[in-house]
């Protein structure tokens, strides 16, 4: 099964399990907007609930707010978002189809990428056992070549963006005989920047509406409320304010499902710091937000670092945290150092000043910003990518399964009570047992079809726990529970069963992981 078709299968089960629909389907549907359902749901808040927790719980000095949608427009001045927040687009005159110019180069080192991963896996099945992968990367001419070759047009798309010289990017395109996915032509059009802001009125009529926009990304609202935070918290320099919230960007080319979305939800963290330790504590987040990733055991090999080859006007680095999708490595995380350019706007635009007093120094000065910013919508996808496996069965009979192996303490539904048949009081006692758990964690009660179906229900969803409730349940209060990464049954207490459980979906227990 290839990757594209691997992702296809993932995307019509998100719909038939209840995680993903799109948005407004009955009415045809709405470009790149999707609703969540009612497994999806679950699922993005426990990811919210993870990261908040690791935030805010995990360090004395990270507070939380949650600012407005609808900002004074002056903040999308100061911020740069008004004069400079473009994408560069480019049109086929053959398919009509529009593209994001530097989205097409970027998509043609990737498949450079995979030759050179080809490559090295004719190495490694060549010579087996003895494989030196990094003398082979290091030597091989093949992946020399190939490496060379990206590595130049990189560059070379790094200094158009960076000198916005929209001439050079169509020119990189021809030159690297990029063509359009569709009609399979290189007839492009000129490329020309287009603003993401949505604006709209506020007004109660027309002639009196001012124009306000909605906000593209939740930072700014984090920026025009640092005094605010700072002198009702008592903060002291180094702190964080943390929100989580929503963002809009008119994406004319929005795809890959949920990646990349007109409305979609952030989680961000804006560390204000001394000037001259920005680079510091930029290290220090690099570091923490990659061990947060890892935590969740989808895959150390999965993760890598890409640092910026263009800087965006306020930062003086920055670097995206990538994931292995099936479509390639993108990024899922953003961590920047801003300087003091927020802030210095802000208190240029609005006439206030926003300086912290050092008592640790007796030095007023604007602070730096390191930013972590990360997409809620983007996490999901993730989650379900690495999740989503289709297996053959050697246990409970032959045949194969879909499972989503999501982390226990993201699974949208922690356990399933199943009795084994719908008579004999076996229905009551499971409802007993559920009136008892569900307090604690998302139970799901369900009698219907043979216990085999049950569990692969059950497995589809991404369930960590099934319990059966069988006869022999009412003579010895025993039950049989099913871990779903392995299918493994034993015999268990009922009263056991709230430990055995926690254990492995207890926030305070991941996070005493994380924290150390």
């Amino acid at each position: 099964m290839t990757q594209e078709e691997l992702f296809k299968k993932l995307i019509a089960h998100s719909k038939e399990y209840g995680y993903i629909f799109l948005s407004s389907e009955i009415y045809d549907g709405l470009g790149a907007v999707y609703d969540y359902g009612q497994y999806g749901v679950e699922l993005k808040n426990n990811i919210k609930r993870y990261w908040w927790d690791s935030m805010v719980k995990l360090h004395e000095n990270i507070v939380g707010i949650d600012s407005a949608i609808f900002m004074h427009p002056r903040i999308w001045e100061a911020s740069g978002h008004v004069g400079a927040f473009n994408d560069p687009l480019i049109d086929n005159k053959d398919s009509k189809k529009r593209y994001r110019a530097d989205v097409l180069v970027e998509d043609h080192i990737a498949k450079i990428e995979e030759k050179i991963e080809k490559e090295v896996a004719k190495g490694r099945k060549k010579f087996g056992d003895a494989f030196d992968e990094a003398q082979f990367r290091a030597t091989n001419p093949n992946v020399l070549c190939q490496v060379e070759k990206a590595e130049t047009i990189r560059k070379h798309l790094a200094e158009t963006l960076t000198d916005n010289n929209l001439d050079g990017l169509k020119q990189l395109i021809l030159d690297c005989e990029i063509v359009c996915p569709i009609s399979g032509t290189r007839n492009w059009t000129d490329v020309r920047q287009f603003n993401l802001m949505f604006s709209t009125q506020m007004g109660s009529v027309s002639t009196d509406a001012s124009q306000i926009y909605l906000r593209p990304e939740t930072a700014q609202g984090i920026f025009v409320n640092f005094l605010n935070v700072q002198k009702t918290g008592r903060m002291k320099v180094p702190f964080g304010i943390t929100q989580i919230g929503k963002a809009f960007r008119n994406e004319i080319v929005a795809r890959q499902f949920i990646f990349r979305m007109r409305e979609f939800e952030q989680m961000e963290m804006q560390f204000f710091v001394r000037p001259g330790e920005e680079m510091k504590w930029y290290e220090y987040w690099k570091d923490a937000r990659m061990r947060w990733h890892k935590s969740l055991g989808l895959g150390d090999d999965k993760y890598r670092f890409r640092n910026h080859d263009k800087l965006a006007h306020y930062a003086n680095a920055a670097a995206d945290i990538e994931f292995n999708f099936p479509f390639g490595f993108k990024e899922v995380e953003g961590i920047h150092s801003r300087t003091d350019f927020d802030l210095s706007n802000h208190q240029k635009f609005s006439g206030k000043r926003l300086q912290y007093f050092d008592p640790e120094t007796s030095e007023s000065y604007v602070p730096y910003v390191v930013e972590t910013s990360i997409g809620v919508d983007r996490m999901v996808l993730l989650i379900l990518s690495a999740a989503y496996a289709e297996e053959k069965v050697q246990k409970e009979g032959e045949g194969e399964r879909v499972v989503l192996r999501i982390p226990s303490i993201l699974a949208p539904v922690k356990l399933a009570v199943l009795p084994l048949v719908k008579k004999d009081g076996l229905p009551e006692k499971a409802h007993i047992i559920m009136n008892n758990l569900k307090f604690d964690f998302n139970c799901q009660y369900d009698e219907k079809d043979s216990i085999g179906k049950r569990y692969r229900r059950q497995d589809a969803i991404g369930t960590p726990f099934c319990i059966t409730i069988d006869h022999q349940t009412l003579h010895d209060d025993m039950v049989t529970i099913r871990y779903r990464d392995n299918m493994r049954q034993e015999r268990v207490a009922i009263s056991s069963l709230p430990e055995i459980i926690n254990e492995k979906v207890s926030m305070r227990s991941w996070l005493q992981q994380l924290g150390n």
